[in-house]
C-alpha cells in the first residue's frame, strides 16, 4: 500500500505541475521521476542535421537520415532512455553518428535488443543508456531497400543448425566445432548480436565444444562455413562447407528454402539442386 501511495503521489505531482506550467513542468517532472533524460536536447533544438547509421558487420550497410520527422522520432526514443552504469555484454550492431554540422559529432554504439533492466544497449564513452524500444525496428528498417527473406532469423539459423545435425549424424559430436559466419557477407547486415547469442546457446546444447568463430579459424577439428548464394523475401539459398582438419576433407551441403502456400519448404542436400 505504501508503494501505491508513493506512485499515486508522484503521478498527482506530474498532473498538478502540468496544469500550472504546461509542457515544461511535465518534462521536469519526468526527469525527476527518471522517466526522461536531458542528454539529447541538442536533437530537440534542431542542431542535428543528419544521422549516419553504420552496421558493425557490413561496411557497405551505411545510410544517412536527414528527415527531421525521423530525427524527431529518434529524440523521443532516446530522451526516454534510462541512464544506467553497465553495458550489455553483447557486441554492438550499429554505430550512430549525429552531426550538428559545426564539427561536433555525437557517436554512439548500439546493440539491437530491447534493453534489460540495469543493462545498457546504447553507449558513448561513460554514458550508458537502456533504450526500451528497438531503434532498428522503429527507425533503421524503414530505410532498408533490400528485402530480407521472410522469417529470416528462423530460416537462417535453423537451417544452418539442421545442416550441422545432418553432417554430424553418426559422427563424434564431441570434437571442437567452429561455425564461421564472418564470411557470409551477403547477409552480414542482418546478423544481430542477440540472435547470434541465441544461436550459440542452441549450438552448445548439441555440440558442447562448439562456438561461433571470432578468430583463428584453423583451431577447430571441424570448421563450418556458410555462404549465402542468393535470397528474396520468399527464397533463401546457401552453401555450407564442412572442413575436417584431421582428415583434410571438405563436404558441401546445399540449403534451398522456398516460401510457398504460407509455409517454408526447407531442403538440405549434398547434391546441388537443379534450379539452385
Amino acid at each position: 500500500m505504501r508503494l501505491k501511495k508513493v506512485i499515486a503521489y508522484a503521478l498527482a505531482s506530474v498532473f498538478i505541475s502540468a496544469s500550472l506550467s504546461g509542457c515544461t513542468a511535465i518534462d521536469s517532472a519526468k526527469v525527476s521521476l527518471g522517466w526522461k533524460n536531458t542528454d539529447f536536447e541538442y536533437i530537440k533544438q534542431n542542431k542535428i542535421k543528419e544521422i549516419v547509421i553504420q552496421s558493425t558487420r557490413d561496411p557497405g550497410f551505411r545510410f544517412v537520415v536527414s528527415d527531421q520527422n525521423v530525427i524527431s522520432d529518434l529524440y523521443d526514443l532516446l530522451s526516454s532512455a534510462k541512464v544506467v552504469s553497465q553495458k550489455s555484454s553483447l557486441n554492438p550492431d550499429y554505430i550512430l553518428e549525429m552531426d550538428e554540422g559545426n564539427g561536433t559529432v555525437h557517436k554512439f554504439e548500439y546493440v539491437a535488443i530491447v534493453g534489460k533492466t540495469g543493462e545498457g544497449n546504447l553507449y558513448s564513452g561513460d554514458k550508458i543508456y537502456t533504450v526500451s524500444k528497438r531503434i532498428d525496428n522503429d527507425i533503421i528498417k524503414n530505410f532498408w531497400n533490400i528485402r530480407k527473406p521472410k522469417d529470416f532469423e528462423s530460416i537462417y539459423y535453423n537451417s544452418l543448425k539442421k545442416t550441422i545435425d545432418q553432417y554430424f549424424s553418426g559422427k563424434d559430436k564431441g570434437v571442437s566445432v567452429g561455425v564461421n559466419l564472418t564470411d557470409d557477407v551477403d547477409v552480414a547486415k542482418f546478423l544481430l548480436s542477440a540472435d547470434l547469442e541465441d544461436f550459440q546457446g542452441k549450438l552448445k546444447s548439441g555440440y558442447k565444444n562448439s562456438e561461433i568463430v571470432k578468430e583463428k579459424k584453423g583451431q577447430y577439428d571441424v570448421l563450418v562455413t556458410i555462404k549465402t548464394q542468393g535470397f528474396k523475401s520468399t527464397l533463401y539459398k546457401a552453401v555450407v562447407y564442412f572442413w575436417d582438419k584431421k582428415a583434410q576433407t571438405e563436404v558441401k551441403y546445399y540449403i534451398y528454402n522456398k516460401y510457398e502456400n504460407g509455409i517454408w519448404n526447407i531442403s538440405i542436400t549434398k547434391v546441388k539442386p537443379a534450379d539452385f
